[in-house]
């Protein structure tokens, strides 16, 4: 069978380490760059004169003047039940779970329903340019069914799981520890490393899962080595106190996780707001990443997150829109949310470490950086072009940038789902606007 190799210039952007420590020798830009894919997967990349010369004449190439492409943006904490609940109204984490979402994922034992918002999410994921995300269903293993069959339909590269949730809910969204592990088990069996598909071990949060339902997850990652956890931590200051109350004798929020063996190089924690200095020791001896959710955080007036801290102990950290508590499903409109949340905390969120938070870093902080996060040959070619005339304040502004972190602070500050022109899922155009 013949190779199939396509071609895509404009600008070219990707990075090989985190900004923060390795600075100027994080990333390769090309102002006028060459994308070369075989067979989905990234062949060459680099500068189009010298890119150009080793392409077949056969090929055809897919030119975007005036853009800029990046790799597709990696949302490591997003729910997808919450799709039609965006925007509610005016209330912290726990009354906002009681009055709105709670409502809102009953409905997911319809799987019909679930189908029609999963639709809904993963055109809205592709429509923003992200092409990987770490996902939450709900109770219901439909839910996840539905979700996952959307996903591999489009070849997309997703990380997702059934809500365990046993106490501490209405009692129409509450399982048990053994069918909860029972029903995990049987969709890991279905779904996990199904073509792009990965499957989450998801309590909700601690609150939420009783010690026996946690020690249940523990049990299926013990089980399935290979699976992910994905879960909250230290979201809100009432949560705390509540978690302080239910697991008197952990000796802080995460050591609630830690006591279950629910740490390690594949679990993924949202928020991590309130952390103590030894609470981020341990999640970098484990491995654990945080996802930092500015918009969500915000937005249920949570708290601000601590990158400067995350750096110093060398957490993981990934970027998580948090919807239906973000309020964007865009990425960029993310990152100029984090921007903000670091200026209050007195720190600096660089352009340049945004876009590797939205990447690379992302892709590490999922363990799936062999996988995809940048341009290096052999790498899932999922990508997104940005378009630097998206609008005309955009373009006006853009006129006056002199480097590539300029341009990128811009469409991190004014951009969302109109800078996207096309998003590419293995080489292949999945969204063009």
């Amino acid at each position: 069978m013949s190779d199939t190799i396509t071609a895509v210039r404009a600008a070219l952007l990707h990075f090989t380490a985190d900004p923060a420590s390795a600075g100027d020798q994080a990333y390769q830009y090309y102002p006028d760059g060459l994308l070369i894919i075989k067979n989905g997967y990234i062949d060459n990349a680099g500068p189009a004169e010298q890119m150009l010369p080793l392409l077949p004449e056969s090929v055809s190439i897919n030119h975007y003047p005036n853009c800029l492409i990046t790799p597709g943006f990696i949302d490591t904490h997003i729910h997808y039940p919450q799709t039609g609940m965006i925007a509610s109204y005016g209330e912290q984490l726990l009354d906002w779970l009681e009055k709105y979402t709670f409502p809102a994922e009953k409905a997911f034992a319809d799987p019909s329903h679930a189908e029609e918002v999963a639709e809904v999410f993963l055109n809205e994921l592709l429509r923003n340019g992200t092409t990987t995300a770490l996902v939450f269903g709900t109770v219901h293993p439909e839910s996840v069914d539905a979700f996952f069959s959307q996903a591999q339909r489009r070849c997309l590269r997703m990380i997702a799981g059934k809500v365990m949730m046993d106490r501490q809910a209405p009692e129409y969204l509450l399982d048990t520890p053994e069918s909860s592990y029972q029903q995990s088990k049987t969709l890991i069996e279905r779904w996990h490393q199904q073509d792009r598909l990965l499957y989450a071990v998801t309590p909700r949060f601690a609150i939420t899962s009783s010690k026996e339902q946690l020690a249940k997850a523990g049990q299926l990652l013990q089980e399935f080595p290979d699976v992910y956890l994905h879960t909250h931590l230290s979201e809100n200051t009432d949560e705390i106190e509540l978690i302080k109350q239910l697991f008197p004798d952990a000796k802080d929020y995460l050591d609630v996780y830690d006591t279950h063996q629910l740490l390690g190089s594949r679990s993924v924690f949202a928020h991590g707001v309130h952390l103590c200095d030894h609470q981020c020791q341990r999640l970098a001896e484990t491995g654990s990443a945080l996802s930092f959710c500015p918009s969500s955080n915000l937005f249920l007036g949570s708290g601000l997150f601590d990158l400067a801290k995350m750096e110093k102990y060398g957490v993981k950290v990934g970027m998580g829109t948090d919807v239906g508590g973000g309020t964007s499903f865009s990425l960029l409109q993310t990152l100029g949310d984090g921007y903000k949340v670091n200026q209050l905390k007195g720190q600096q969120l660089s352009p340049l470490k945004s876009f590797y938070l939205a990447t690379l870093g992302g892709a590490k902080a999922l363990n799936l950086d062999s996988k995809i996060g940048n341009f290096t040959k052999g790498k899932e070619a999922d990508f997104v072009v940005l378009d630097y005339q998206a609008t005309p304040l955009i373009k006006y502004r853009l006129q006056h940038t002199t480097d590539i972190a300029e341009k990128l602070f811009v469409l991190t500050t004014l951009g969302d789902d109109r800078a996207v022109a096309a998003t590419y899922i293995m080489g292949q155009l999945a969204y063009q606007r």
